[in-house]
């Protein structure tokens, strides 16, 4: 009989009878010593013991003697060749760990991968994609929101930076605009020009850095000149801070790079014009009034929101924000996230969702209490933002934007008291990512059969849609 390891099984026998080493010593009559050098492939079964374990438990020789490990073996390593785990995959010991210790989690990682691939097959079939391999390009829009989010949305240097350079400003936020262009013109020989529709009529700022000049377009408002200045400052003053960052984002994309490097600019921007602590302060002696917010810092909502969702300092955290941005079509047009929430990435996101009602009630925010799927609970607030107007036949040009938090921590918000938070209590709106991945039935919003699961179909039943019966 050839050397038969089987730890992985004997460990696993032992736990579905809810038995300890010495409880399966006893009735192997050998001692749990052995047992545990057993489990740990430490020794060889042998055939008296192999008896004993028949005897004991019933289970057939020729099962507990399969190939099964190395068959499992074989598909991690085939699982783990997939380039969706290009970057730290694990190497061949590694694998025969897993397989040794952690049978169970080994076969859930393969019946995961499984789905996944079938899954990815499906968008490829519908995108009309060459592969399923086509569709793991990583977005630039997607590496950078993970990189983010993998920080936490708060970086430390870039608000060390914002809170020097305010200190030299030395001015309140409504001489912000001018502190700004005395800075630039003053100590980085850089000067600032609002120009006409008719001299600039598809850019909203150019920065000129050899020719020392930055040219704003009339088509902003007050709060977006002020942020496009602070943008401009922080690609003059932290160069290097700017690319060492982008550097530990692991980011290879020449394109993401850059889109990359545009949005820790904007994050300073954010930074110099909120400095965190004032912030904080103030949101938190407000309950997260955000027009209040608005108004003290001399910034739009939207900047309020997305400089919520940066409140993440150890020692003085905010509340944890996510925030979504989309237009009239759902297309998703930014998405900084500092919670669990699963923010859509391209569209679609769910029609029960009243983040597509605030098109129809400009400037006002609308609070709703929303489920996901898997039970986790977010208050959101959505409203309306103006979009530069460069013409009359571009009025209304709004998107809207969805602020969020945790169940937990909306009593903390103003906007949360007219919302019944108890949990048997006031209304809460369940919805999903998007449809195609949405697990809900029954719902009558559906408007694409799921990839990933099938919906049951009865010919004698028509439903709430034609996607199930």
């Amino acid at each position: 009989m050839r050397k038969a390891l089987i730890g992985s099984q004997l460990r696993q026998l032992r736990r579905d009878h809810g038995h300890t080493q010495a409880e399966m010593a006893r009735r192997l009559n050998i001692s749990p010593a052995y047992v545990n050098l057993l489990e740990n492939n430490q020794r060889a079964l042998s055939v008296p013991v192999l008896m004993a374990l028949s005897e004991a438990y019933g289970v057939d020789m020729r099962e507990l003697l399969s190939d099964r490990d190395a068959a499992r073996l074989a598909e991690l390593r085939s699982a783990v060749a997939d380039p969706a785990f290009a970057r730290d995959r694990p190497d061949l010991p590694e694998l025969r760990g897993a397989v040794d210790h952690a049978p169970r989690l080994a076969d859930l990682f393969l019946h995961l991968y499984r789905s996944h691939r079938s899954a990815m097959e499906n968008l490829a079939r519908l995108g009309g994609a060459g592969s399923a391999e086509d569709l793991l390009v990583t977005s630039p829009e997607t590496a950078i929101h993970d990189f983010f989010r993998d920080n936490s949305n708060y970086f430390d240097a870039l608000e060390a930076a914002a809170e020097d350079i305010r200190h030299q400003l030395v001015g309140a936020p409504d001489d912000m605009y001018a502190l700004l262009k005395r800075y630039l013109r003053m100590k980085c020989q850089i000067d600032v020009r609002q120009v006409g529709l008719d001299e600039m009529p598809d850019s909203l700022r150019l920065f000129d850095a050899k020719a020392g000049q930055v040219l704003l377009s009339e088509a902003l408002d007050h709060p977006n000149r002020m942020f496009q200045l602070a943008h401009v400052l922080a690609l003059v003053e932290l160069p290097q801070v700017l690319d060492r960052l982008t550097d530990d984002s692991g980011i290879e994309s020449e394109a993401a790079r850059a889109r990359c490097r545009v949005e820790l600019a904007n994050y300073f921007a954010a930074a110099l014009l909120m400095p965190y602590e004032p912030f904080l302060d103030l949101a938190e002696q407000t309950a997260y009034d955000l027009d209040r917010l608005g108004a003290a810092f001399g910034t739009s909502f939207e900047q309020v929101g997305h400089r919520l969702t940066t409140l993440q300092r150890d020692g003085a955290r905010g509340i944890g924000f996510f925030l979504l941005r989309i237009d009239k079509a759902g297309n998703v047009t930014k998405r900084v996230n500092a919670t669990p929430f699963a923010l859509a990435e391209k569209g679609g996101s769910c029609p029960v969702w009243n983040i597509h009602d605030a098109f129809s009630a400009p400037d006002v925010i609308l609070p709703q209490l929303v489920e996901m799927p898997d039970g986790a609970q977010f208050f959101t607030l959505s409203r309306t933002t103006p979009r530069p107007v460069f013409s009359r036949h571009q009025q209304a040009s709004r998107l809207v934007v969805a602020l969020g938090c945790e169940r937990g921590d909306a009593h903390k918000l103003g906007y949360a008291r007219e919302v019944n938070l108890d949990r048997d209590g006031g209304a809460v709106a369940r919805i999903g990512i998007a449809c195609r991945l949405c697990p809900r039935q029954a719902c009558g919003h559906r408007a694409h059969q799921p990839l990933h699961m099938n919906l049951p179909i009865d010919a004698n039943r028509r439903g709430r849609t034609r996607y199930e019966s």
